[in-house]
């Protein structure tokens, strides 16, 4: 691997130890599809304990930074540094035993992200990036795809799922983009599909009702491996607004008329 900042050494160190229990974790899925305890506590606790490792490593390394959490919220305390910490981005994924889900930290200083990172511990995918420094998967620099032409692209998503409300302005969306592109794919993890457009496998990511953790570690990412992150109008309204529309910085254009 690259030689790593100093930021950036800390969040893989908090990763690596996250991801042993976690990959222990995941291993027991398939039990737990039988037992009368049930699945669903099962990863609510996995977790929370994979949260409560990445903040003690974290914190240990960086005791004058906030965080911000999927389950725990924030902790404020009074540094310009923020922590943004997705510990499974890719529950559902994880809770049937697919091995598509990532721990995701993205490093916020004065309001914008500069360092991320995203770890698939089943694949050994290391995600990484630090603003002005560029955008690496493990040992190799990553960079977003060349395709200029829409109908060639692959373009990923989430869309909705059972609790959210307002689902048909998905299907919507789902029927012009799908008309348009070469292909469209749903793997279920944000921050992977994130990741992904960072490093070409996808050309581009739209998707609605996302949250500041689903996308922190991602955003730096895709624009150090050359792409560009904006809300369905081309604007910077994507965490707030939760739209957020990452491409190849080549079919923005296309993209936006479709989606605004």
């Amino acid at each position: 691997m690259p030689l790593l900042s100093a930021n950036l050494n800390v969040m893989e160190k908090a990763c690596i130890k996250a991801s042993k229990a976690l990959i222990r974790d995941f291993g027991e899925i398939e039990k737990l599809q039988v037992s009368k305890k049930g699945p669903g506590d099962f990863v609510t606790n996995a977790d929370k304990r994979t949260e409560k490792i990445l903040i003690k490593e974290l914190t240990f390394a960086r005791p004058d930074y906030s965080i911000l959490s999927e389950e725990c919220g924030a902790v404020e305390k009074n540094s310009e540094f923020k922590w943004i910490i997705d510990p499974i981005d890719g529950t559902l994924n994880f809770l049937h035993g697919v091995p598509h889900f990532a721990i995701s930290i993205g490093l916020e200083k004065k309001n914008e992200i500069i360092c991320g990172m995203i770890f698939n511990p089943i694949t050994n995918e290391m995600f990484y990036a630090e603003k002005g420094k560029g955008a690496y998967l493990n040992n190799s620099r990553i960079r977003v795809s060349s395709r200029k032409k829409i109908e060639e692209c692959i373009l990923v998503t989430g869309g909705p799922i059972l609790k959210y409300e307002n689902k048909e302005i998905f299907f919507r969306e789902y029927e012009k983009v799908s008309r348009v592109v070469a292909a469209t794919r749903k793997f279920g993890s944000a921050a992977l599909d994130l990741a992904f457009v960072a490093c070409g496998r996808a050309d581009g990511l739209w998707e609605r009702n996302l949250s500041y953790w689903d996308i922190a570690g991602g955003i730096v990412i895709v624009k150090e491996a050359g792409g560009t992150i904006s809300d369905f109008k081309g604007g910077k309204d994507y965490v707030d607004g939760k739209n957020i529309l990452a491409t190849n910085s080549k079919i923005d254009k296309d993209l936006i008329e479709i989606l605004s």
